[in-house]
């Protein structure tokens, strides 16, 4: 159903709400050490407490750029909905 003309745009969207949450997977990951405080098993002589830290380097990448692609999507879509409604 859509919105009237001239509606407010909801501050909270489910694009924001993934973005956020895209966001704080790999900062609970981290902080959550007793996952990762081990040292087996090893990759390549590497123990686990390492190599495992350093998967999420580009994992975290991964994250950030959807977050950043749902961001960009609600901006794109609040800013349709503004010029529809005629604010500002």
């Amino acid at each position: 159903m859509p919105e009237p003309p001239g509606a407010p745009v909801p501050v909270v969207t489910p694009e924001r709400v993934l973005a956020a949450l895209a966001l704080l997977v790999p900062i609970v990951a981290m902080l959550w050490v007793p996952s990762y405080d081990k040292a087996d098993p090893a990759a390549g002589g590497m123990p686990f407490f390492y190599w495992y830290q350093l998967l999420w380097v580009p994992v975290s990448a991964v994250f950030t750029v959807a977050a950043y692609l749902l961001i960009n999507r609600d901006e794109k879509a609040r800013a349709a909905a503004r010029k529809a409604g005629g604010a500002r």
